[in-house]
C-alpha cells in the first residue's frame, strides 16, 4: 500500500507543476502553437521535475499492482485528486472549501479502511482469453475517441474521460498479465500490447476530454473508469482477496475513497493561476 499512495503523492504532485511551468510559458501571441507550448514548458524545472515523479509514480504503481489488489491500487491512484488539491492550495494559493477539506479527509479515511482490509494480490494466472480480451478493450478505447468527439459539450467530456479511465484500467489489469520480461515472451503476450495501446490511447483521450470539456466531468469520468473495472477483474478473474472477515471495510473503504475523489474532480487540472517562473 505505501507504493500505491506513493504513487498517488507523485502523480498529485506532477500535476501542479506542470500545470504551473506550462502557464508560465503560454503566450497567445506566440508562433508554433500546442507544439511550441510543449518545447517552452520543456525549458521550465518545474514541467521537468512533474515528468520525472511522473515517472517514479508509474514505477511505483507498477510494485504496487504486483503485491496488493488492483482495488487498492485503483483507489489510491484516484486519491491523487486529493493530493492535487493540497498541492494546489500551498503553491498556488488556491482556497479550498470545507467541503473540499471534508473530502481530502474522506478520501483518507477511505484509504485507511482499504489498508486495513486489503490482502495480498489474487495469486490465479491471467488466461489467455483474459489476456485477448484486454487487448480488445484497449482497442475499444482507441476508437472511442473518434466517436466521443461527435458528441456534445457534456457527453464528449464525460465519454472521453470514461474512456480514458478504461484505458488507464488496462494497464492496471495487464500489469498483472505479465510475468515473464523476456523479449521472447513480451513480443508474443497479447497483454504486452494492450498495455500500450491502452496506456496511449487512454493519454490521448484524457488530453481531449481536458481540453474540449468540462474538466470535472472528465475527471468524474477517469475516477470511475479506473476504479471500478479493475477491481472486479481483480477480484472475480485473478484472486484479489481481503483478509479474512473484512471484505465489507474494504468495500466501505474503496466507495469512500472513491466518492472522495469524485468530489475533488475539478482538480484533475490544476486551477488557472498566474505564477513566476
Amino acid at each position: 500500500m505505501v507504493c500505491a499512495l506513493g504513487a498517488a503523492v507523485c502523480f498529485g504532485t506532477a500535476t501542479v507543476l506542470q500545470a504551473i511551468a506550462a502557464r508560465a510559458v503560454a503566450d497567445d501571441s506566440a508562433p508554433g502553437g500546442e507544439a511550441a507550448l510543449l518545447l517552452r514548458a520543456l525549458r521550465q524545472w518545474r514541467y521537468l521535475a512533474g515528468l520525472a515523479l511522473d515517472g517514479v509514480g508509474f514505477l511505483l504503481q507498477i510494485a504496487a499492482l504486483r503485491s496488493i489488489p488492483i482495488y487498492a491500487v485503483g483507489a489510491a491512484l484516484a486519491a491523487s485528486l486529493a493530493v492535487t488539491a493540497v498541492v494546489a492550495a500551498r503553491l498556488l494559493d488556491v482556497r479550498l472549501s470545507r467541503v473540499e477539506w471534508g473530502a481530502v479527509g474522506v478520501v483518507c479515511a477511505g484509504l485507511a479502511m482499504l489498508g486495513l482490509a486489503s490482502g495480498t494480490e489474487g495469486e490465479r494466472a491471467g488466461s489467455l482469453t483474459l489476456k485477448y480480451v484486454m487487448l480488445g478493450t484497449a482497442v475499444g478505447v482507441l476508437l472511442l475517441g473518434g466517436v466521443a468527439g461527435r458528441l456534445p459539450e457534456r457527453g464528449r467530456a464525460l465519454t472521453l474521460g470514461l474512456g480514458a479511465g478504461f484505458g488507464f484500467g488496462v494497464v492496471e489489469v495487464t500489469v498483472r498479465l505479465i510475468d515473464d520480461l523476456g523479449v521472447g515472451a513480451l513480443l508474443s503476450n497479447p497483454a504486452t500490447y494492450a498495455l500500450l495501446l491502452g496506456g496511449g490511447a487512454a493519454f490521448v483521450l484524457l488530453t481531449s476530454a481536458l481540453q474540449r470539456g468540462s474538466v470535472t466531468t472528465a475527471t468524474a469520468g477517469l475516477v470511475i473508469g479506473e476504479t471500478i473495472g479493475p477491481a472486479v477483474v481483480g477480484v472475480v478473474w485473478l484472486g484479489d482477496r481481503t483478509r479474512e472477515g473484512l471484505g465489507w471495510l474494504a468495500v466501505l473503504g474503496f466507495a469512500v475513497a472513491v466518492a472522495g475523489a469524485l468530489a475533488l474532480a475539478r482538480f484533475g487540472e490544476a486551477p488557472a493561476v498566474e505564477a513566476e517562473v
